[in-house]
């Protein structure tokens, strides 16, 4: 059985998990956010992404909000929580540090339940929809979200999304990786084909300023060990717009096990996972995850792009094709 009960959330809703299997990888994603939930080579552990057997944990008040699932409409942040559109001003929920919206704020995609369109053992689609002024973002919109099973421990996750009107959209999957069975990512080996940056203020807002990795600790264009000097809640700039499918980085344990990152966005998020508590959140097969359990990797449009007419913009009009697609290629040495 693909589709299997996870539970009901706060407010009543069931959440179902669909858990895929090719025989070398298992994958359970879970309707509510559209989670990766769980992620193993074979089916035995460790799992390689931070995640929970309890729904509470990914509710809106749980340790585990936003582990996993699909942020949007608009991922990462929006300064001052406003913006401008076709000269109408667009105003959201000041939901983040600094009074900024985060992850599209209480009506994000990571809140809703996604319906089961067509599953198999090895992919599964989902899709949900929002109204228009739904979250302060205009437009009846539809997204679709596609986790399949490839040749070998290969994972393609395939976002696509339509409108009715001018909007704003950016997506990105905000799973949290640790490779190995050590309480943080230190000693994970961390390379990204991007050679230039971009600098956040204390809120986490990107300045608006593009700088190179040229001497610089933000350089990983060859794979660098992260320790604890590496305070990472950055976007790095892979190119001026969405690109053909290709590798963009990879992160590998201290065990051996390398995950690939393929993608077509034209930015890399990472962050540190330094806002768990110090005392620890019990995780898949009873582990504590604490800060700097997990690293974030989110291909996604670059942050706060409204604010910056530099940055490629995330503008989505009717009939526009739009469609990320990341893939998660693992293998062990």
């Amino acid at each position: 059985m693909n589709c299997i009960p996870f539970g009901s959330t706060a407010a009543g809703a069931m959440v179902d998990q669909i858990v895929l299997d090719n025989g070398e990888i298992n994958v359970c994603v879970l309707t509510l956010g559209a989670t990766l939930q769980d992620l193993r080579l074979g089916s035995v552990g460790p799992s390689l992404t931070l995640g929970s057997d309890t729904l509470e944990d990914y509710e809106a008040s749980g340790a585990l909000h936003y582990f996993g699932a699909i942020c949007g409409p608009v991922a990462n942040r929006i300064r001052d929580a406003r913006t401008t559109l076709n000269g109408r001003e667009l105003t959201f929920e000041p939901n983040g540090a600094g009074g900024h919206v985060l992850h599209g704020g209480a009506a994000g995609l990571h809140h809703k339940i996604w319906q089961v369109d067509a599953v198999s053992d090895t992919r599964v689609e989902l899709s949900t929809t929002a109204v228009d002024g739904e979250g302060g973002f205009p437009g009846n919109r539809r997204w679709q979200a596609i986790f399949e099973l490839g040749e070998g421990a290969v994972l393609t996750l395939t976002l696509r999304a339509h409108t009715d009107a001018p909007t704003l959209m950016n997506l990105a999957n905000h799973s949290y990786w640790n490779l190995g069975r050590e309480a943080t990512f230190h000693g994970h080996q961390l390379q990204i084909d991007a050679d230039r940056y971009l600098p956040a203020d204390d809120d986490a807002i990107a300045t608006g300023a593009i700088h190179d990795v040229d001497g610089d600790r933000m350089d990983f264009r060859q794979p660098r060990a992260l320790t604890e000097a590496d305070q990472l809640d950055t976007n790095f700039c892979l190119s001026e717009n969405r690109a053909a499918l290709r590798k963009v980085g990879s992160l590998t344990g201290p065990g051996g096990i390398c995950m690939e990152i393929d993608t077509t966005e034209p930015g890399l998020q990472i962050y540190d996972c330094r806002h768990l508590a110090a005392e620890g959140v019990t995780g898949h097969d009873g582990r504590r995850y604490g800060p700097r359990g997990g690293l974030a990797i989110e291909a996604q449009y670059w942050p706060d792009a409204p604010s910056h007419p530099a940055f490629p913009s995330i503008r989505l009009d009717p009939g526009q094709p739009w469609e990320q697609v990341t893939r998660f290629r693992f293998s062990q040495t």
